[in-house]
């Protein structure tokens, strides 16, 4: 409404104008006829004056032409003759003739006295009051109509305007509804294009971002291989179910891929996503009759599963069902085990760090107890062992009963001229003769400082295998971790073991991994100079993957090198990765440094090998592992490692 008060303002202004135009014109008119008045009385005086010498005569003689306000009439020698008539003040009017009010005073000397009059053109007035009244209700009448008009003008207008601003307002709120165009037609229809076409850039702005936020949040909430929800997301999940009030019950499951380490070494990094995508299928399956169960991957390897209003006895029966379908993909897996799952029901008013850890213990138990094996952990009476303190336990039982059992994987030599050899790999199993997941027990051993002992372990059953077996021919490979290769004492004892079977010791190849070599160069320098001594021979695997790699093998010359996985992953897509397989090859083979590809899958990698003209093929695809049965003297002895 402030443009209707401008408005206003500006017509006062303007109506005042006109009304002060038409008073000025008036007051001219009048004073116009007054000075004719005036003239014409000054000539008829002059006139006439001189035959009268009586006041009386002289006025009624005047009156006759003239309208006087006052007459008076003073003889300079007879009083007698002196007259006066009317009054000297104008009587008052109306406010309007007030204002047109116009006195005419004439004074003049005759010859025998003097006359003072004031005319009166009261009717001349009185016509120009009334025509300046008539004019005065005609303007101010017209001043009231178009502000009448106006005002309803602005009124329309600021309905139209309260209108536009509800939808503006609502827009925030992402509230779109279908803009009445009746209500804003005439100057507001560009407002009304504006309105829709800003409620349809917004709208699509709007489903741009949730479509966005749809992928961020899956991103950020869900796990792109599994498709469970993330650590955040359960660690909400387990704040709410142990809220105070909470009324939850249920069982809370642990899944722990105890093989997805060893798959991506063996077979690559997309090989360990399919077998977590096909855990995580399989978890879906046994849940198929709960649609209130969460599922979420917590960490690289370990799944959680929330099962609520579930009884421990019900709960049970359903993971039961997992371990089934682990049983049955681990024999086409190939592996000793699939996944190890612990069990924990939650109450009320439990504590989150208290139900993790049940969890936890459970499935740390679970590994101790043979392939996909389940373990339940209802509370924690605090003599029991878990986690790393379980697995020391563990392993200290795998050193005392020796529990070992050998498989072989051989390396097929590409040419005839080439010496090669048998992986002998570890398998660990526990007092009921099932088998622990290999690279946690290796993991768990280098955590508590065991792994020398594991390694000595293993070279003495290695030993004991050759020299109780006479029909095992030909070389074996023996994996020793990089913490033993560096340790001078373990080095010592290496060389006195073998000084004394040193027929057996030109029979062994001494597998260290690089990345663990590289960091000690001296201590690697000296393992290979001391095995070199007594006739054994060193192969370096997952050769490739530091940047120091060729200045390492140049000094350190061991007798092979064994690529990592992924160089034979992209042998057949990345031109830049055979190029530098060819590099490698070409190097060492000037070295007389054997190369050995790994992880070889199928027949398209052993083809593009081949034509590379590498040494030797290991892998799935040229033979998997396969248990390595002997008879010694005393006891039947498997060793895998």
């Amino acid at each position: 409404m402030t443009s209707f008060r401008y408005y206003l303002l500006f017509l006062v202004f303007v109506f005042c104008g006109l009304t002060l135009v038409t008073f000025s014109n008036n007051q001219t008119n009048l004073a116009h006829r007054s000075a004719q008045e005036l003239a014409t009385y000054t000539a008829s005086i002059a006139a006439e004056s001189h035959g009268l010498g009586d006041g009386k005569a002289l006025y009624q003689h005047l009156d006759k032409s003239f309208n006087f306000q006052f007459f008076q009439y003073i003889d300079s020698d007879d009083n007698d003759n002196s007259f006066t008539k009317g009054k000297l003040l104008s009587e008052g009017g109306s406010f309007i003739n007030g204002l047109y009010q116009i006195e005419i005073p004439v004074t003049q000397a005759l010859t025998n006295g003097r006359l003072q009059v004031k005319l009166s053109i009261a009717k001349e007035i009185t016509t120009v009051s009334d025509r300046f009244a008539d004019q005065l209700m005609l303007i101010w009448g017209s001043f009231l109509l178009i502000s009448v008009f106006n005002l309803l003008l602005a009124l329309r207008q600021a309905k139209k305007i309260q209108y536009s601003s509800k939808i503006i307002d609502e827009l925030p709120n992402f509230t779109f509804h279908a803009i009445q165009k009746s209500k804003l037609k005439g100057e507001f229809t560009p407002l009304v294009r504006a309105l829709e076409s800003c409620q349809s850039k917004l709208k699509a702005k709007i489903d741009e971002l949730n479509e966005t936020h749809e992928t961020l949040a899956k991103a950020a909430f869900q796990d792109p291989i599994s498709g469970f929800g993330t650590r955040s997301k359960f660690t909400e999940k387990l704040n709410e179910i142990c809220l105070p009030n909470s009324q939850q019950l249920g069982v809370l499951a642990m899944v722990r891929a105890s093989e997805l380490t060893a798959i991506n070494q063996l077979h690559g990094r997309e090989a360990g996503d399919s077998y977590l995508a096909r855990i995580a299928n399989q978890i879906r399956k046994s849940l198929v009759k709960l649609p209130n169960a969460d599922c979420y991957r917590i960490s690289t390897a370990d799944f959680a599963l929330i099962l609520p209003d579930v009884s421990l006895k019900d709960g049970m029966t359903i993971i039961e069902q997992l371990k089934i379908s682990f049983d049955e993909y681990q024999q086409n897996l190939g592996t000793d085990t699939v996944a190890y799952i612990g069990l924990c029901p939650y109450l009320q008013n439990n504590d989150p760090v208290t139900l993790m850890t049940l969890a936890d213990t459970a499935v740390s138990i679970a590994q101790t107890m043979g392939p996909n094996s389940i373990h339940v952990q209802q509370k924690l009476t605090g003599d029991e062992l878990f986690g790393d303190s379980r697995w020391k336990v563990a392993i200290d039982e795998i050193l005392k009963r020796k529990a070992i059992k050998l498989y072989a994987q051989p390396i097929r030599p590409c040419r005839t001229d080439i010496e090669s050899y048998r992986e002998l790999l570890s398998r660990f199993y526990n007092d009921q003769g099932k088998f622990l997941p290999t690279t946690t027990v290796i993991a768990m051993a280098e955590r508590h400082g065991m792994s020398q002992e594991l390694d000595k372990l293993v070279i003495l059953k290695t030993l004991s295998l050759l020299l109780g077996t006479p029909s095992l021919t030909g070389l074996f490979g023996i994996n020793i971790s990089t913490s033993s290769a560096n340790n001078k004492s373990f080095v010592a004892w290496l060389k006195n073991v073998l000084l004394r079977q040193r027929n057996l010791a030109g029979r062994l190849v001494f597998e260290v991994s690089e990345s663990g070599m590289q960091t000690n160069l001296s201590a690697t320098y000296h393992f290979i100079n001391e095995v070199h001594s007594v006739g054994a021979r060193v192969a370096i695997e997952r050769f490739g993957l530091g940047f120091t790699s060729f200045k390492f093998f140049k000094e350190v010359r061991p007798d092979f090198i064994k690529l990592d996985g992924s160089y034979t992953q992209g042998i057949t897509s990345d031109t830049h990765n055979r190029f530098f397989v060819k590099m490698i090859i070409d190097i060492a083979r000037k070295l007389t440094i054997r190369v050995i590809a790994t992880s070889v899958e199928n027949q398209e990698q052993k083809l593009a090998m081949e034509q590379l003209l590498l040494d030797g093929l290991q892998g799935y695809y040229i033979a998997k592992p396969t248990p390595l049965v002997t008879v010694s003297h005393t006891k039947a002895t498997e060793i895998v490692r």
